[in-house]
């Protein structure tokens, strides 16, 4: 039984120690590990399978409104990065240079791209003349390297995977609905399919993105009551297009400047998974994005039939369908059932000879450990169910602990109350000034600004911090 319980034993207590917990988590359900350079990750199996499902899921609604994959170089030459002044600003701190090439010094330096907006908009400024070249609506999956002092797998690293999306429009109207588009895109994906509920708005201008108009972002708040940005998506106006000379020539053949979008999302939102999710016992994967879906574990597999029987059920459920796998090893099956809820496999199907001989088999849950008893011959009908169960009581759960950890305050005193004596989001009103988001993160701890939300509700009327009358009721909130 010790050794039963040795796989549980090596995860720290969530409540006891939450960034202890995170880290045992990544390692024991093998999801990545440190490479020989600082901050930069090796992606195992168990983790690069998640994202390469995000991948399918995403790049399949990308797709559905339109957008088209491209791929561009990781090198951006120093002269195209310096063109958008608060773009290279913005990033300076972060970026990686290549001065030679083999045993030569390079005339020109080159960065390792940080975000590739410099590479898209060289490229159009030399393709787009007419309105009959617009809208070019287009995105990469690539990785990104910019130069972080403290890095977290997943969370933060020096390179990351990601997707950046890039468009340009004829129009201002036509650019901003494609960023609101894409930011409600990846909204319905990570509640949908990630079972992660979350705020959504626009980031103050102190928070939006180097060079963009307006950034807008889907937040998510982690078990420990931080929120984590999940996915942003940007509007620049013509800033880029102008610095970069992209113009086209419409109907009458007059010239105009484009409107320029870019939107991403990236291996931090596993990170997202594993915090809004697991527990002690490791990960818990929503079915949507589960690598495997189920594992048919067999009981007794030494005796006659058994292991016949779990790869016959293995090969229907295949056949069905499903993502699934069988443990046949000779390990015990105290050993399976937790190597399974580690690596956060949705349910496991338990068949030993007892099963066999009623015809059926043993399905547990992996988030609430439920066992269900269900027919062989109805199995592939029923296990569906039981995973989009899963899905949607993940989503409830999430939710209502969201709902719970949004507080609100009127003053700077509640404001610095509720920062010091609770977790999560904190609803209250602000001036629009830069200087008093920075009062209050210096008075609360950290706690900044998350978004300023579409629905906004009068709280007071003035700002939390100056007193001054309010523009906007915003979400606060410390942050990863």
């Amino acid at each position: 039984m010790a050794k039963e319980k040795k796989l549980v034993e090596s995860i720290t207590a969530r409540e006891v120690d939450f960034a202890q917990w995170y880290t045992d988590v990544v390692r024991e359900a093998k999801l990545c590990d440190y490479s020989g350079v600082k901050g930069c990750l090796n992606y195992l199996p168990n983790g690069y399978a998640i994202w390469e499902n995000i991948q399918a899921n995403l790049d399949k609604r990308f797709k559905e409104t339109g957008v088209e994959n491209v791929y561009l170089p990781v090198l951006i030459p120093e002269n195209l990065l310096q063109k958008e002044k608060d773009h290279i600003e913005g990033f300076a701190p972060e970026v990686a240079w290549v001065t030679h090439g083999g045993m030569e010094e390079l005339q020109e330096r080159f960065c390792i791209r940080p975000t590739s907006e410099t590479l898209f908009c060289d490229l159009w400024s030399k393709t787009v003349q007419s309105y009959r070249d617009l809208p070019k609506v287009w995105n990469q999956w690539c990785s990104v390297l910019r130069w972080e002092k403290t890095t977290r797998p997943f969370l933060r690293s020096r390179e990351f995977l990601w997707q950046e999306g890039h468009t340009i429009h004829a129009t201002y109207e036509e650019a901003e609905e494609r960023t609101l588009l894409m930011r409600d895109v990846y909204k319905s994906f990570v509640e949908d399919d990630l079972a992660i509920p979350l705020v959504t708005g626009r980031k103050t201008p102190s928070e939006k993105f180097a060079g963009a108009q307006d950034t807008y972002t889907i937040e998510a708040l982690m078990h420990d009551g931080k929120a984590l940005q999940s996915g942003t998506s940007h509007f620049f106006g013509n800033a880029f297009a102008d610095a970069y000379g992209i113009s086209y020539s419409d109907k009458e053949n007059k010239l105009h400047s484009v409107y320029e979008t870019s939107w991403g999302l990236s291996t931090r939102i596993i990170g997202a998974i594993i915090m809004v999710h697991g527990d002690d016992s490791g990960l818990v994967l929503p079915p949507h994005i589960a690598p495997v879906q189920t594992r048919v574990i067999p009981i007794a597999q030494h005796k006659e039939g058994v292991l016949d029987k779990a790869n016959e059920l293995l090969a229907v459920l295949k056949a069905a369908g499903y993502r699934a796998s069988i443990d046949d090893s000779e390990k015990s099956p105290g050993w399976k059932f937790s190597e399974q809820e580690m690596v956060g496999i949705p349910t496991r199907i338990e068949i030993g000879p007892k099963d066999i001989e009623n015809g059926q088999v043993v399905v547990v849950r992996r988030d609430t450990r439920e066992k269900i008893v269900v027919g062989m011959d109805e199995l592939t009908e029923k296990l569906s169910e039981i995973l989009e169960t899963i899905q949607k009581d993940m989503f409830e759960r999430a939710k209502a602990f969201l709902d719970s950890h949004i507080h609100t305050a009127a003053n700077m005193n509640e404001m610095v109350k509720v920062a010091q004596e609770e977790i999560g989001f904190i609803k209250a009103m602000w001036c629009g000034d830069d200087a008093c988001e920075e009062e209050i993160k210096a008075q609360t701890g950290g706690v900044t600004s998350r978004c300023i939300p579409e629905e906004q509700e009068q709280i007071s009327d003035v700002c939390v911090c100056c007193g001054k009358p309010a523009k906007h009721m915003v979400y606060w909130g410390k942050a990863y």
